[in-house]
Parts: C-alpha cells; sequence; structure tokens
C-alpha cells in the first residue's frame, strides 16, 4: 500500500504543477495582418533565327514578324494580385548585320498595346550581348494585363549581302520576374 500512496502522491503533485502551466491569451486577430509577397520567375520567350532565314528565293528578306499566344493572366487570382512584372532580354547577334527588334504586347484585337524597341549592332567577331529589364508596374502592368499575343518585327539594317551560306544567328532569350501580393 505503500507504494499505492507514493505513485498517488507523484501524480497529484504533477496535476496540480501542470495546472499552473505558464499560458497566453491568443489574438486571432493576426490573420489580418496576413500578407504574402510570393515571387514566380519563368521562361518568357526564345527564338533563334539562322542568317539563311533572311533569304528567300534568293532575295534578302529585310522584315520579319511572328506573333504568338501570350495570355498568361487568364487566371484571376494572378491577375488580380500581381503587382510588379520585370521582362529580362537577351539578345545574341553573330550575323554580320545589325538588327532592330520590336517587341509588341498585342490585345485581344491585334491592336498594339506596348512596344519594346532594341537596336542590335552588326557582328563585329566579338560578341556584344544586348540586354534590358522592361519593368511593368501601375499603368504600363494594366496595359500588360489586356495584352493576349506578343509580337516580333525584326528588320534588318544595310550591310554586307547575305545568301543561303551566310553564318551566324540573331538568338533572343527572355524570362518573366512577377511580384504578387497576397493579403
Amino acid at each position: 500500500m505503500n507504494q499505492y500512496h507514493s505513485v498517488k502522491t507523484i501524480g497529484l503533485l504533477l496535476l496540480v504543477l501542470l495546472s499552473f502551466s505558464c499560458s497566453s491569451n491568443l489574438d486571432f486577430d493576426q490573420v489580418n495582418d496576413f500578407k504574402l509577397e510570393p515571387v514566380f520567375i519563368a521562361n518568357l520567350t526564345y527564338f533563334e533565327i539562322p542568317a539563311n532565314q533572311f533569304i528567300e528565293n534568293g532575295m534578302e528578306q529585310n522584315i520579319a514578324f511572328d506573333a504568338q499566344e501570350f495570355d498568361m493572366f487568364r487566371d484571376s487570382f494572378f491577375r488580380k494580385n500581381l503587382r510588379r512584372a520585370d521582362f529580362f532580354f537577351e539578345i545574341n547577334n553573330t550575323i554580320n548585320r545589325s538588327y532592330t527588334i520590336d517587341i509588341i504586347l498585342l490585345d485581344e484585337n491585334d491592336q498594339p498595346l506596348y512596344r519594346v524597341r532594341f537596336d542590335v549592332p552588326a557582328y563585329s567577331g566579338t560578341q556584344k550581348l544586348v540586354t534590358r529589364t522592361e519593368i511593368f508596374e501601375n499603368a504600363t502592368l494594366d496595359l500588360l494585363k489586356r495584352a493576349k499575343r506578343m509580337g516580333f518585327v525584326i528588320m534588318m539594317g544595310a550591310g554586307p549581302a547575305l545568301n543561303a551560306n551566310s553564318p551566324g544567328s540573331l538568338k533572343l532569350r527572355s524570362s518573366a520576374t512577377a511580384y504578387l501580393v497576397v493579403e
């Protein structure tokens, strides 16, 4: 019986000690101050055009145009919470001709909303990367959210004639960084 009393006494002491534990009031209103700021990075577009693709039927083509779907804002959550978008572009020209490249954001009726222009120097034996970051905030972000297609207009500058065996290429790489705020 003596052992029974010591177990009972220890149990009673533990119960008394646990009833005096520390606690604080919980503030459930903190959920109203909850704010997430995720950042997403994704590839935007890429192309590489060999020099011989600027030749059609033996003649140089000075202007090329292509448009691709660009409906990255069809998701309402993404569209509602996007606060800023940074588009990074890198162009590498290894053709002995200069180029002007226009990247045009088009709305659902193919009307231009926003244009980014690059002047790309001719290749002269050393690599010259043309880079730029285009930041979309406030009014320009509203235009970006309306964009449905992205068009590319490539205009070749004056220089030595190209033929089917001309070396080099015109390469564009780009990425997008999207900054969201979820409250």
